[in-house]
């Protein structure tokens, strides 16, 4: 990437004698990922992806949830919760389980909104259960009512970076360990997030703050980092 269209010419001409590329011109799609272009900026999202998902999972005549998942549910694996197989039975085969999952952590990278599920989610992958499953096809039910939700970096920016940081305190019931959550802007442009749980036990949930502020300053130090390579 660059601004002097001299120097990316004459590179890519060096890298088509070396490697015989083929310019595809400007991405329209990448990846699974749909990029458009409009006086507002350029817009990312995964809207064939979601309806792919929600085909296979046999989910196309359902009516979509307006949420991704129900607010202070707890998810718990088979050993901890003393449940008898037939109230929440092990999945016989997790593949399915895993391969749905998989797909979900793929959609967060324009779908900032289900991150907190996911995470969530992606915690039971070893031996899955009932109840983890019906959570998993409930984000795709959210999904169904919104494909198309994109990504949107503007045009119009000035270069502000702002992040903004949380922690929910001991809210894993397995482990006592709180969960990281931070997102950062550039201008109004949405660049980074992340949810995850926090390596250690924090005994207070201040604690858990100061974690949640410590993972948000490293990737800010990175981000900065990556700016000024690009001249910024």
């Amino acid at each position: 990437m660059g601004n002097d269209e001299v120097a990316i010419k004459s590179l890519k001409k060096y890298l088509h004698t070396t490697f015989h590329i083929k310019d595809l011109g400007a991405p329209k799609y990448f990846l699974g990922i749909e990029i458009a272009r409009s006086h507002q900026g350029i817009s990312l999202s995964q809207r064939k992806f979601v309806l792919e998902i929600i085909l296979e999972v046999g989910l196309s005549g359902c009516r979509p949830t307006v949420i991704p998942i129900e607010q202070n549910i707890r998810l718990t694996t088979a050993d901890h919760t003393g449940e008898t197989s037939q109230d929440d039975p092990i999945l016989q085969d997790p593949t399915s389980y895993q391969k749905l999952v998989g797909k979900l952590i793929y959609l967060t990278m324009t779908k900032p909104d289900i991150s907190y599920v996911v995470q969530n989610l992606s915690q039971f992958m070893h031996k899955p259960k009932e109840s983890h499953m019906n959570a998993a096809l409930k984000v795709v039910k959210y999904l169904k009512g919104c494909p198309g939700l994109m990504i949107l970096l503007s045009r119009r920016c000035n270069m502000e970076m702002t992040a903004y940081c949380d922690a929910d305190y001991a809210t894993c019931p397995m482990s006592r360990r709180s969960i990281t959550g931070f997102c950062i802007k550039l201008g109004d442009s949405l660049l980074s997030w992340k949810i995850e749980k926090q390596a250690t036990v924090s005994l207070t949930s201040a604690e858990a703050e100061y974690w949640a502020m410590a993972k948000t300053t490293c990737e800010i130090v990175w981000i900065r980092g990556l700016l000024g390579d690009l001249g910024i």
